[in-house]
């Protein structure tokens, strides 16, 4: 598995994600996905081997994605006064898609 081109297609999952109901704030949503990944990247990486090698359960997966859920700032959207219940369910849509690609990536492998 290309981990890098997980890394990319999954940012540009995530910029899509949001820049269609936050088009105006577009360059910021992709600054922020970008610090996320960057905070990310490492761990997503070891952890996506693990699951590639069946050494952690999909559940596990998932569980260790979530716990990434506190470094995912969103400071474009809290600049924009979008509240913190929906900043949250945000958030869970972001850890959703990545979950969702990561496993559609080693699904075609």
């Amino acid at each position: 598995m290309e981990i890098d081109k997980l890394i990319i297609d999954l940012e540009e999952a995530l910029v899509a994600l949001l820049g269609k109901k936050y088009s105006e704030l577009k360059p910021e949503i992709q600054k922020d996905i970008d610090d996320f990944l960057e905070k990310s990247k490492e761990k997503m990486k070891r952890w996506t081997l693990l699951l590639a090698e069946t050494s952690i359960t999909i559940e596990e997966f998932e569980w260790l994605l979530k716990s990434q859920k506190d470094i995912l700032v969103l400071k474009a959207l809290q600049s924009a006064g979008v509240s913190k219940v929906r900043l949250n369910t945000i958030k869970n849509s972001i850890i959703k898609t990545t979950f969702d690609i990561v496993l559609a990536a080693l699904i075609k492998q």
